[in-house]
């Protein structure tokens, strides 16, 4: 049956991206054939279109968006397990629900990305897949089986430049996104409730992941204070 994934050796890692925004697809197509030794086979908008890829596309690993237009991506991951399909799952949500994780175990979810997420973000999951996914032969003992389920697992808030958190980027992140004309350090520094110098290392960090842009702001006296803009994904 199609979609179920080969063994490690057999060539790129294919990967089918099953996300409703079009450019959100576009964006991780392009992401998943930036990071070596994976392809993307195919794009779908919606469960149903990636059930009639799958029927004709080998298939290794979906990166799934879990709210799709014509039902919940947990919904589309049990029913592929039903019908015999065992391609593994990378999760693409916002929610943060870790019931709906819990149950994700269950379903061939090996990893769960939060939107929004960079490039850097992906490879690393990918990366991580890709070195679990090779791992053969027989384990030495308990040490060399949690060392293998370990690779899947992602960095925890180190992965950060010194000095930044995950809480305070989220917060950062979202004030950024809400504000269509953008902010400055300033008034993300009110927004969030963090000093100005702090903000603009925040600010200044998702500019250099490619998710905010900065421009001056002019007609004022004295420099021109920068505003920040959150950039789309697949811009």
């Amino acid at each position: 049956m199609t979609g179920v994934a080969g063994g490690p050796g057999d060539g790129p890692i294919r990967v089918l991206v099953v996300e409703d925004d079009p450019v959100a697809a576009d964006a991780h197509v392009l992401y998943v054939g930036r990071v070596p030794g994976f392809t993307a086979v195919g794009k779908a908008h919606s469960g149903a279109e990636a059930r009639r890829l799958l029927d004709r596309v080998p298939v290794d690993l979906l990166l799934l968006d879990l709210h799709l237009p014509d039902g919940h991506g947990l919904q589309l991951a049990r029913s592929l397990r039903a019908a015999g399909y065992h391609a593994d799952v990378i999760a693409v949500t916002s929610a943060r629900d870790l019931a709906v994780v819990r149950e994700g175990v269950s379903l061939g979810v090996v990893q769960y990305v939060l939107k929004p997420f960079t490039f850097a973000t992906l490879r690393d999951r990918l990366v991580r897949y890709a070195e679990f996914r090779g791992a053969a032969g027989e384990a030495s003992g308990q040490d060399e089986v949690d060392r293998a389920l370990a690779t899947l697992r992602a960095p925890g808030p180190a992965a950060l430049p010194k000095g930044l958190s995950g809480p305070t980027l989220e917060r950062v992140t979202g004030a950024v996104r809400e504000a269509e004309r953008g902010l400055t350090a300033s008034g993300v520094a009110e927004a969030v409730g963090i000093s100005r110098i702090t903000a603009r290392r925040y600010l200044e960090h998702l500019v250099e992941a490619g998710r905010a842009e900065r421009r001056p702001l002019y007609g004022q006296v004295g420099r021109p204070e920068l505003v920040y803009r959150w950039v789309p994904a697949g811009r």
